[in-house]
């Protein structure tokens, strides 16, 4: 598994094959041995398979072609609902629709996430995480039907990988790792960390063809915006606040 970790791609192209059912529930009930806050579980499993389920899941992630070529699509939601709903059936008087419930909600969602991946491409599959989930988490949770106390966090197109892509950079272990203490980085220790990323021909290619200076500029001024992280933001916590968060 150590090496499997070592040398994971992101794969967006799968083979048309199925995804057997047992093979899938396997990888999930395992999944659920991740850590988990107070032993709560906090969280559900969207289980996509269907044609026309994936068309409808589509526009909520721009259209990225692995939703709908991927066998399954799986959609990891924070849910606080069934804990909610069990703490009332027995005389108790839950009391997480709060920031700090949908926290640890999130954190227990994300580590089962993880742990599918993990076990996922040590049998063979291929993922791939769609950050978009928490840009358009109401058309997801319209699709989905989702209730209250049931929020979208990731969702991972799974399948056997068609092809091997080129392995993503990585910065070096140094950049993210503290001994001790946080030690903040000079513009030295920035210009060493970042100089390989910025070495490589695609990045260089990225800053061309976005007509910019630098590779930070692509990130800051096409990639992911000051304008479009506070519009996203504002609409997540609008969305929420309407599931009980």
């Amino acid at each position: 598994m150590f090496e499997t970790v070592k040398n994971r791609r992101t794969i967006r192209k799968y083979q048309q094959k199925d995804i057997a059912p047992d093979l899938l529930n396997d990888l999930l009930e395992s999944s659920f041995r991740a850590s988990t806050m107070g032993g709560m579980q906090l969280y559900s499993v969207i289980v996509t398979r269907d044609a026309e389920m994936k068309e409808k899941l589509s526009p909520a992630h721009f259209n990225q072609p692995m939703v709908k070529g991927a066998p399954v699509v799986l959609t990891f939601c924070a849910d606080f609902r069934r804990f909610s709903k069990w703490c009332e059936q027995r005389n108790a008087v839950p009391g997480y629709d709060n920031l700090m419930s949908f926290m640890n909600a999130s954190m227990d969602t994300l580590l089962v996430a993880q742990t599918f991946c993990t076990l996922a491409e040590e049998a063979g599959l291929g993922i791939c995480y769609l950050g978009t989930t928490t840009y358009n988490p109401q058309m997801i949770i319209d699709t989905l039907q989702l209730p209250k106390l049931v929020f979208p966090i990731t969702t991972i197109t799974v399948g056997y990988p068609d092809g091997t892509p080129a392995q993503v950079d990585r910065l070096p272990l140094e950049a993210a790792v503290h001994q001790e203490v946080y030690h903040d980085y000079t513009p030295e220790d920035i210009d060493r960390l970042y100089e390989y990323k910025e070495s490589l021909p695609e990045n260089k290619q990225f800053i061309e063809e976005n007509k910019k200076e630098t590779l930070a500029q692509v990130f800051t001024d096409v990639r992911y915006t000051k304008k479009d992280n506070e519009f996203m933001s504002e609409n997540l916590l609008k969305v929420l606040r309407q599931q009980g968060f």
